[in-house]
């Protein structure tokens, strides 16, 4: 399953998380975690004026502060590996992604 975020996107093929990101003008970068290596998610869904969230807290790190203001709209910076901004239409597909993914953690019954 592969949800688009902002400059990126987040696949999850059962076992491994991979979170690609891309600057304007570079190469993309890709994240690889283990689902049973994370200890935590966050979710900010995004609305039609702000994009929201997804990050993944691992064990030992802690979750990145969201950043204050009017363009950043209150989320992780992009510098972030564990973090992906989604706009708004894909609220409903991350929400879906995050619920397999705890389920992969044996976190959802």
């Amino acid at each position: 399953m592969k949800v688009t975020g902002v400059q990126g996107a987040i696949a999850f093929d059962g076992e491994w998380i991979t979170i690609t990101k891309k600057k304007v003008g570079q190469a993309p970068r890709e994240f690889r975690l283990r689902a049973v290596d994370v200890t935590g998610t966050r979710f900010k869904p995004a609305t039609r004026l702000f994009h929201g969230y997804v990050q993944f807290v691992l064990p030992g790190s802690n979750a990145a502060v969201e950043s204050v203001g009017l363009s950043t709209g209150g989320r992780p910076p992009h510098s972030d590996p564990h973090s992906l901004s989604i706009p708004h239409r894909s609220n409903d597909a991350i929400g879906l992604l995050l619920w397999k993914i705890e389920e992969a953690r044996g976190v959802n019954p």
